[in-house]
C-alpha cells in the first residue's frame, strides 16, 4: 500500500559520521521507494559525505539549529508523506513501516514514534527529568494529546509540513509541532517505539540548561500567541494580589485613624490595580484575535491539497460523465 505513495524520509545532522551511513543504509531497506534527504547543518565532520555515500541526497543549511533545518526542509521537499527521524541511531527505521501505514490507515495528519526508555536517555539524568518536567507541563497548558513531545521520529502528512510555520529555531521545534496540532485539532496518533542508545562516541547535542531554557521559553511564547487569555490572566492575578497586599494594611490603618500616611504606598498599590486590569482586558482581546488567527490556519490548512503536484500529474483523471446520465438530469 506505501508503495503508491510518495514518500520522504527527511534526517537533520550535525556531527553524525559515526552513524549517519548505517541509518540512512536502513531507512533504505525499510522503505525502498522512498526518497532519503540528509540535511547536513554545518557539521565539522564528513556527516555530508558519509550520508552521500550511503545515497541519500544531501542538502545544506546554514542557519545552525534543528528548527531551521525543519522549517528548510518542509518548505523544499514535495511529497505525500514525510518521515522524520534523528540521524544518531536511536530510532529504528524498521519502524518507518508502522509509522507510515498508521498515518495513512487512521487518517492522521501526525504519527508520533514515542521513546520507551526515553527515561534513559542515553544515560543522562538530566535529559529524563526534563522529558518528565517539559511533558506535564504541556499537558497542564495544551492539552493531552502527547506523552513524549521531544520525540524526533514522526510521520507527517503533506497537510501538515505545509501548513506548519516553522519559527523555532532549535531543539523546541518539536514543543512547536505538537501545538501545532493540538491548535488546530489535528488527527495525532501515538505509537510506543524502542528507543536506542548512541554508539560510543557519539554526543548528544542537546544541552540540559541551556536548550531546557530555550524550550521553557517557547512554552511561555506558544502559551501567549495560543492561549493569551490564560497567559495575561495569570499575569493579571499576579498584579492583583501584589495590589492587595500593599492595599490592605494602608486600608485597615485607614479604617481605624482616618488618615492615610503612607501615601506612596497607597499610590503604588493603585498602579498595580490599574495595570491588573489593563493586561486582563489585554487578555480578553488577544484571546479574540488568536482564535481569528487559529480559524484563518485551519482554513488554510484544508486548502491545501493531500497528494503532492508529482502524484496529482500521475493520478488517473475522473471518468466524464456519461451522455445519457447527463440528459436525464436535465430532463429531470
Amino acid at each position: 500500500m506505501n508503495d503508491d505513495l510518495d514518500i520522504a524520509v527527511l534526517i537533520p545532522c550535525y556531527n553524525e559520521s559515526l552513524t549517519i551511513g548505517d541509518v540512512v543504509r536502513g531507512f533504505r531497506q525499510a522503505l525502498p521507494s522512498a526518497r532519503i534527504y540528509v540535511y547536513d547543518n554545518n557539521s565539522r565532520d564528513d556527516t555530508a559525505l558519509r550520508a552521500a555515500l550511503a545515497g541519500a541526497t544531501v542538502f545544506r543549511e546554514r542557519r545552525q539549529g534543528k528548527g531551521n533545518v525543519v522549517r528548510r526542509m518542509f518548505a523544499d521537499i514535495d511529497a505525500d508523506i514525510y518521515l522524520m527521524a534523528d540521524g544518531d541511531g536511536t530510532y529504528a527505521p524498521e519502524d518507518a513501516e508502522n509509522l507510515i501505514t498508521t498515518l495513512v490507515t487512521e487518517r492522521a495528519d501526525m504519527v508520533v514514534g514515542t521513546r520507551r526508555d526515553v527515561t534513559r536517555d542515553a544515560g543522562r539524568q538530566g535529559h529524563a527529568f526534563g522529558n518528565k518536567i517539559f511533558n506535564t507541563l504541556y499537558r497542564s497548558l495544551f492539552g493531552k494529546d502527547f506523552t513524549d513531545i521531544f520525540s524526533g521520529y514522526r510521520a507527517f502528512s503533506r497537510r501538515f509540513a505545509k501548513s506548519f510555520p516553522a519559527v523555532s529555531n532549535g531543539f523546541e521545534i518539536e514543543t512547536e509541532m505538537s501545538v501545532h496540532a493540538s491548535r488546530l485539532r489535528l488527527p495525532v496518533i501515538e505509537l510506543e517505539l524502542d528507543y536506542g542508545r548512541r554508539p560510543e562516541g557519539s554526543f548528544s547535542k542537546l544541552s540540559t540548561f541551556g536548550d531546557g531554557g530555550k524550550i521553557l521559553f517557547m512554552f511561555a511564547m506558544l502559551m501567549k500567541e495560543v492561549r493569551p487569555f490564560a497567559f495575561y490572566f495569570a499575569i493579571s492575578s499576579a498584579l492583583l494580589a501584589a495590589s492587595l497586599t500593599f492595599m490592605t494594611p494602608v486600608l485597615i490603618e485607614y479604617a481605624q485613624t482616618g488618615l492615610v500616611p503612607r501615601m506612596p504606598t497607597w499610590v503604588f498599590s493603585m498602579v498595580l490595580l490599574i495595570m491588573s486590569g489593563m493586561t486582563f482586558t489585554a487578555g480578553l482581546i488577544l484571546d479574540s484575535l488568536a482564535r481569528s488567527r487559529a480559524e484563518l490556519l485551519r482554513i488554510h490548512y484544508m486548502d491545501l491539497p493531500a497528494l503532492s503536484e508529482t502524484r496529482r500529474r500521475h493520478a488517473p483523471a475522473e471518468p466524464a460523465p456519461s451522455p445519457v446520465r447527463t440528459a436525464r438530469k436535465r430532463a429531470a
